[in-house]
């Protein structure tokens, strides 16, 4: 680290480094939030399902994060454990008109706020209920009580409605994150 960057932190002028966690079932439109949250110019044009992990960075304007985007697929979702210690905050991404598996997401939800590394931990949980624009879709409120997010007693969270292609609700979930690291 250099004298400029040393500065930099004393003055409070550094960035402040967030890891985050993004999770959620396969096809719930994880990448494509992450990918809505670079900047335009480094944005990707086709989105392919991530097979594994991918690991993106993006900077607001205090923040530097850094998302560790976690496939959702079956094969692969006991990977994500391996990242909880690092973890500092997870957005986790549910698709909201896919009433059949809102019962694996809460599954997945249930097994994640219980994994020791995470469960003694007040990490901060954004919820985006994504894919708002189709038909199918149900309101932030009842995909709050179909996951029972009201029984997420020791660690802040919040649920954004959003719609990924567009970017809709992605700003209202990391303005509320980064005042969630501003205020520690």
């Amino acid at each position: 680290m250099g004298l400029f960057d040393r500065l930099a932190g004393w003055l409070g002028l550094k960035k402040k480094e967030v890891h985050v966690l993004c999770l959620g079932l396969d096809n719930s439109g994880k990448t494509t939030i992450i990918n809505k949250l670079k900047p335009s110019n480094a944005q990707t044009q086709d989105i392919v399902p991530t097979i594994g992990f991918s690991i993106e960075k993006f900077k607001t304007s205090s923040l530097s994060f850094t998302v560790f985007d976690m496939s959702g697929q079956g094969k692969y979702r006991d990977l994500w454990e391996h990242y909880y210690k690092e973890g500092q905050a997870i957005i986790f991404v549910i698709d909201s008109s896919d009433r059949l598996r809102m019962v694996v997401a809460k599954e997945e939800l249930d097994t994640l706020l219980n994994h020791p590394d995470i469960k003694h931990r007040r990490l901060p949980i954004l919820f985006f209920a994504n894919k708002m624009d189709l038909r199918d879709a149900v309101s932030s409120v009842k995909v709050s009580q179909l996951l029972s997010l009201e029984n997420i007693k020791d660690k802040p969270w919040h649920i954004c409605a959003s719609d990924a292609l567009k970017g809709e609700g992605l700003q209202e979930g990391v303005d509320w994150l980064q005042g969630m690291y501003l205020k520690s």
